[in-house]
């Protein structure tokens, strides 16, 4: 709820359902996450987030504002405690057109690595691959997460919780992929909410909270087209 760019962004009403809410339901269009947690910041001005999400049945954990990484790890350690071999996925809340099924391929790609996964798995934005901005995940080990936590000095490392990741490229192995479905090849195409014109953009599209990604994706024209 304190965002700069854009203040008290996750209850805004974007087409009738406040930001969070978005994003949380099309999270929950995964088959294969089997819990949900939001990870909120323990501040006075998001307790009216709190306590919008736990009327509606969402699993909420609060921590620090600032050190990002502390609160989402902590949150995974009260979701997974010491679980082995679990899995972390992280979801932004600025994607409020995430999509379930792209979390999914995400789970999907980093199981059939077998013994030998990447430490880093990624569809979320469109850095060598050709996903649009926004539609998927991250994904991590627990046991990583916790070395982060551990690791992570620097004020950008404990705000932007995984980039000690991509920041330390030769230190872990990063990979990612394309969507299978090649409606989705647009990485031209930015779907995060971060600022008033972001919102002004999504507020202004037809959409709808079950919307299907390709006909998100089909509302923006290719650049030439």
């Amino acid at each position: 709820m304190g965002s700069t760019r854009l203040p008290c962004k996750m209850l805004l009403s974007l087409h009738g359902l406040p930001v969070i809410d978005w994003v949380v339901r099309r999270t929950a269009k995964s088959r294969l996450l089997t819990r949900i947690i939001v990870a909120v910041p323990d501040t006075p001005l998001d307790d009216v987030l709190d306590v919008h999400l736990r009327a509606r049945g969402v699993e909420v954990f609060r921590g620090p504002e600032r050190d990002v990484l502390k609160r989402f790890t902590a949150a995974a350690d009260a979701l997974v405690g010491a679980e082995p071999g679990a899995l972390i996925v992280r979801v932004c809340a600025d994607n409020p057109l995430i999509w379930g099924g792209e979390i999914d391929a995400l789970i999907r790609r980093r199981q059939a690595m077998g013994s030998a996964p990447p430490d880093y798995l990624y569809n979320h934005v469109p850095l060598n691959n050709r996903y649009p901005d926004g539609l998927g995940a991250e994904i991590i080990s627990a046991d990583l997460l916790r070395l982060l936590e551990r690791k992570a000095a620097r004020p950008a490392h404990r705000e932007h919780c995984l980039s000690y990741i991509t920041d330390n490229p030769d230190a872990f192995t990063i990979q990612t992929f394309d969507p299978e479905d090649p409606r989705l090849h647009r990485p031209d195409v930015e779907l995060d909410l971060d600022t008033p014109e972001d919102f002004r953009k999504l507020s202004l599209l037809p959409l709808h909270p079950d919307m299907e990604p390709a006909d998100i994706i089909a509302l923006f024209p290719k650049a030439g087209g």
